[in-house]
C-alpha cells in the first residue's frame, strides 16, 4: 500500500506483447535476468523473502533459495497473463477439491473465496474452463484496485468489471449481489493495514497478524468460506486447492463471533501446512511476522 510500484502500464503492455505474440517459452527467456536483477537490488524484499525461508525451509536461505523464490513469483506473474486471457490448453492443472466448488454452485448461493499472496489466484480460472457457470469476481482496496485495473486493461480489458472495490459507499452492495448471483466473492486474507481489526495466531513458530473483516463480512453475509490457493510446481504444472474453512450459513448471531475468530485460525493453520509443502509460492515479500 506505501511502496511504489517499480514497473509501468507501458512496461506491462510490453511484456503482454512478448507472451500473447512470442509464446510463453520465449517470454521465460525473460525472467531469469529480471529475477537476477531484483536479488541483487531489491534489499527489503530480498530480507522478507530470506526471513520467510528460513522458517519455511528450517535452515538459512542460500542465494539459489532466493533466486529460486524470485524466479517463482515471476513465473506466477507471467502466466497471469495466459489465465487472464483464458489460455490454459498448455497448463498441466489439477485440482483437488473440485466437489467443493461444484457443490457450492449448485446451491447458487454464492461463497467468499479467500485466497491469500501464493501460488497463483488465476488458476482458479482453469477451473472456470471445466465449470462455465462458476463466476469470480475480486474485492480490494480501492487504490489497489485502481492499479489492478490498469494491469487488466493491458492484459484483457473485458476483465475490469470483475474488480469491487472497497471503501466506497456501495461497495457492501456490489458484494451482496455478486453473492446473490450465485458468484465466488475472492479476496486476499493474509495481509492486515493499519487501523484494521486483526488477531495474533502462530505461524511457522511466531505469531502473526491476521486480518478478521474477510470472515467477519462473510459472517454479517451468512455465507460460506472456502479457501482457495493454486500452487506452482514447476513447468507448466499447477495444483489448485479448494479446502471448506467455514459456514455462515444459518449461525446465529450470537455464535457468529467465536466461529469468526475459529475460522480465522484454521485458515491460517491451512495457509502455514501449503507455505511448508511449497514455500516458493509464498510471495509476501517483507517481514510478516512484525
Amino acid at each position: 500500500m506505501t511502496r511504489p510500484e517499480r514497473s509501468t502500464t507501458a512496461a506491462i503492455r510490453f511484456i503482454v506483447w512478448v507472451a500473447l505474440r512470442l509464446g510463453r517459452t520465449a517470454a521465460r527467456l525473460l525472467l531469469p535476468p529480471i529475477c537476477l536483477y531484483f536479488v541483487l537490488f531489491s534489499r527489503k524484499p530480498r530480507a522478507g523473502s530470506a526471513r520467510f525461508l528460513a522458517r519455511a525451509l528450517g535452515r538459512p536461505p542460500r542465494f539459489g533459495d532466493l533466486f529460486r523464490h524470485y524466479h517463482v513469483f515471476a513465473a506466477c506473474l507471467l502466466d497471469r497473463v495466459f489465465f487472464l486471457n483464458d489460455q490454459t490448453a498448455a497448463f498441466d492443472i489439477r485440482v483437488h477439491g473440485e466437489d467443493i466448488a461444484i457443490e457450492l454452485m449448485e446451491r447458487g448461493e454464492g461463497c467468499l473465496l479467500l485466497g491469500a499472496h501464493m501460488g497463483s489466484f488465476e488458476a482458479v480460472r482453469a477451473l472456470g474452463r471445466r465449470q462455465r457457470d462458476l463466476r469470480v469476481s475480486l474485492v480490494m482496496y480501492e487504490e489497489n484496485a485502481r492499479k489492478i485495473n490498469s494491469v487488466l486493461n493491458a492484459i484483457n480489458p473485458a476483465l475490469s468489471l470483475e474488480v469491487i472495490a472497497l471503501g466506497r459507499p456501495e461497495s457492501m452492495l456490489k458484494v451482496r449481489e455478486s453473492l446473490d448471483r450465485g458468484h465466488f466473492v475472492g479476496m486476499l486474507a493474509d495481509r492486515t493495514l493499519d487501523g484494521e481489526e486483526e488477531i495474533r495466531l502462530p505461524f511457522l513458530g511466531e505469531p502473526a497478524a491476521f486480518a478478521l473483516g474477510p470472515f467477519q463480512l462473510a459472517a454479517m453475509l451468512r455465507r460460506p468460506v472456502v479457501l482457495m490457493v493454486g500452487l506452482y510446481q514447476g513447468g507448466g504444472r499447477y495444483d489448485v486447492h479448494f479446502e471448506r474453512i467455514a459456514d455462515f450459513s444459518d449461525v446465529p448471531a450470537a455464535e457468529r463471533p467465536g466461529l469468526v475468530r475459529w475460522a480465522v485460525g484454521r485458515f491460517a493453520d491451512r495457509l502455514e501446512q501449503h507455505a511448508l509443502s511449497s514455500p516458493y509460492n509464498w510471495f509476501n515479500f517483507y517481514d510478516f511476522w512484525k
